[in-house]
C-alpha cells in the first residue's frame, strides 16, 4: 500500500517591502493539524487530500504547513527557524513513505535565501534520495527555479488569474504524483520568457493569457501530456531567475514538450505589450470621480498587501483630502498605532492620529481628528474562499466624508471580507479604495460605475520602472523595452 507524505510551505513577497517577514507571520499547523485545518476546505493540501482519500490503496501522512499573508522578504532569523521546522517534521518519514507533495508557491524569498522553494526540495532530496516521486503545486505568480526543477519529479500551477483553482491544482498534483507511481516517466521542458507582465489582460477568464492557459487545459484533458502550465512570475520578487515561462510535462516525450512549450511563449512574446497595466494619474482619477455618480473603485494595487506590500500608504487619502474631495470615501490601511489611540479613545470617542506611513517611508503620516464607530479583535474569514484572516485589533475610524479601517497588520484585501467584517458595506459608499490588483468581478467591479486603476507609489506598483530591480536578469521587458526573445526550450 503506498504511502505518501504531505507538507506544504508558502508565502509571495515583494522584494520592495522595507518591513521583513517575521516568523510569527506564518501560521503553521503540524501533524495532524494539516488535515483537521485544511480538509473541507479549497487549498492546495485540501485537493490533495480528497484525491488520496478517493483511492483506498492509498496512506498518507501530513507533516508540516507554514502559511503567511504576502509581506516583505523573510527576516534571516525567520528562515532559519521555518526551514529547520520543515526539514525536521520530514526526518522521522525517511525510508516509510513512497512518495511526496508539497504545496509551495514559488515567489518566497529571504534576506538570507533567495530561492526557498528550490531549498526545500533540495534538502529533501537528499534526505529522501533520488528514487523518490516528489510532486510540488505552485502559484502562477511563482518562479520555476533550476533548483526546483533539478529536485522535484514533476509539478503543478494553478491555471485561473484571479486564482480560484487552488484546491483543483492540489487535485491534479495528487493525480499526477500517483500517476508516476504507476509508472509514468515524466519527462519536463520549459521555454523562459524576458518580460515582466500586469494587467487586465493577465485575467484568465477575459485577457489574453488565457489563451495560453485553456489551450494547456485542453492539452492535459485529452491526457495528451502529463501537465503544463505559465508562470507570469511576480514582478514584485526580485531574485535571479525571475520571468515569466511556460512548461509542458509529457510521458517521456521530450520532442513533443519542447514544441508545445515553444508555441505558448511565441504567443505570450507577442502580446507582451498588451499585458501591461493602464494606470491612471492618481490626481487624473481624483478629479474625474469627484464629478461622477458612485459607486467608484479606485485600485491601488501599489498597496496591495495580497501582492507583498505593507497596506500602509495614504497616498489617495492625501490627494482625496487636498482637492476636498466631496463624497464618501471608504478606505482600508494598516496603522497600529492609530489602532491603539482608538482603543484608548473607545468606541464613540474622539482622538487626534497621525494615519498613513507608519510602516513605508514612501508616505508621509497625515495627522487626522478621528471618532471611533467600532472596535473589532480582527479575526475574519476571507469572503472568496473562507480561510481564517488575522489582523490584529481593528477599528472603524470616521472622519468627516472619510471612514477608515485601520488593521494592526497587513490582510488580504482581495475582496469584501474586511470591509463586511467590520460593518461596512461597500456599496453604501460613492467612493471605495481597494488594495487589491485583481478582484472577483462579483466583489467591486459588476455593481460600480467606474474603476480607476490608479499610478500611486507603492512596493507592489504596476509601473514595474518605478521599483528599483537590482538582482534579476537583465534585460527584462518592459524595463528594457528594446529587450529581443530567443526562444530555447530545457529539457529535465
Amino acid at each position: 500500500m503506498p504511502r505518501i507524505l504531505i507538507a506544504g510551505i508558502a508565502q509571495e513577497i515583494s522584494s520592495f517591502n522595507p518591513v521583513p517577514t517575521q516568523f510569527e507571520l506564518f501560521s503553521i499547523q503540524r501533524g495532524q493539524e494539516v488535515y483537521d485545518v485544511n480538509k473541507g476546505t479549497i487549498t492546495s493540501i485540501a485537493g490533495a487530500i480528497d484525491l488520496f482519500e478517493s483511492h483506498s490503496e492509498i496512506e498518507f501522512v501530513t507533516t508540516y504547513a507554514a502559511k503567511a499573508v504576502s509581506a516583505g522578504p523573510m527576516s534571516a532569523a525567520c528562515w532559519d527557524r521555518l526551514s529547520t521546522e520543515f526539514i525536521d517534521s520530514l526526518r522521522p518519514h525517511v525510508g516509510k513513505v513512497d512518495a511526496i507533495y508539497f504545496s509551495l508557491h514559488g515567489a518566497m524569498s529571504g534576506e538570507s535565501e533567495l530561492d526557498p522553494e528550490g531549498w526545500v526540495l533540495d534538502q529533501t532530496r537528499q534526505l529522501f534520495g533520488t528514487e523518490i516521486p516528489i510532486v510540488f503545486s505552485l502559484d502562477l505568480h511563482g518562479i520555476l527555479t533550476g533548483k526546483m526543477l533539478e529536485h522535484g519529479s514533476a509539478l503543478t500551477v494553478f491555471h485561473t488569474y484571479p486564482h480560484i483553482d487552488l484546491y483543483d491544482t492540489g487535485g491534479r498534483a495528487a493525480k499526477l504524483l500517483l500517476k508516476l507511481l504507476h509508472g509514468a516517466n515524466p519527462t519536463l521542458a520549459r521555454v523562459r520568457v524576458p518580460a515582466l507582465v500586469r494587467g487586465d489582460e493577465l485575467k484568465t477568464e477575459s485577457g489574453c493569457f488565457g489563451n495560453q492557459i485553456r489551450h494547456i487545459k485542453d492539452l492535459e484533458t485529452a491526457g495528451e501530456i502529463l501537465a503544463g502550465g505559465f508562470f507570469i512570475g511576480n514582478p514584485f520578487t526580485d531574485v535571479p531567475e525571475l520571468c515569466s515561462q511556460a512548461f509542458i510535462i509529457t510521458d517521456n516525450d521530450r520532442a513533443k514538450a519542447e514544441e508545445i512549450a515553444l508555441k505558448l511563449t511565441y504567443e505570450f512574446w507577442d502580446n507582451r505589450t498588451k499585458m501591461q497595466s493602464n494606470l491612471i494619474p492618481l490626481e487624473e482619477a481624483v478629479a474625474k470621480a469627484s464629478t461622477l455618480e458612485g459607486p467608484i473603485i479606485f485600485t491601488d494595487a501599489a498597496d496591495a498587501p495580497s501582492s507583498g506590500s505593507p497596506g500602509d500608504s495614504n497616498a489617495i487619502l492625501a490627494e482625496l483630502i487636498r482637492t476636498e474631495y466631496p463624497n464618501t470615501v471608504l478606505l482600508p490601511i494598516t496603522d497600529a498605532v492609530a489602532v491603539q489611540k482608538a482603543i484608548k479613545a473607545g468606541v464613540g470617542g474622539t482622538f487626534t492620529s497621525e494615519v498613513g506611513g507608519s510602516l513605508d517611508s514612501r508616505f508621509t503620516p497625515i495627522e487626522m481628528e478621528f471618532s471611533v464607530k467600532l472596535l473589532a479583535d480582527g479575526h475574519y474569514p476571507l469572503e472568496s474562499t473562507g480561510a481564517p484572516q488575522y489582523g490584529g485589533p481593528t477599528a472603524v475610524l470616521t472622519s468627516g466624508n472619510f471612514t477608515v479601517v485601520a488593521t494592526s497588520q497587513p490582510v488580504s484585501l482581495l475582496d469584501r471580507s474586511l470591509f463586511l467584517a467590520t460593518g461596512q458595506n461597500p456599496q453604501n459608499f460613492h467612493s471605495i479604495v481597494v488594495k487589491s490588483p485583481h478582484c472577483q468581478p462579483r466583489f467591486f467591479d459588476d455593481w460600480s460605475e467606474h474603476n480607476f486603476n490608479v499610478d500611486a507609489p507603492g512596493s507592489t506598483s504596476a509601473n514595474l520602472h518605478s521599483l528599483g530591480h537590482t538582482i534579476c536578469a537583465r534585460p527584462i521587458y518592459p524595463l528594457e523595452p528594446e529587450t529581443t526573445f530567443t526562444p530555447c526550450a530545457e529539457a529535465f
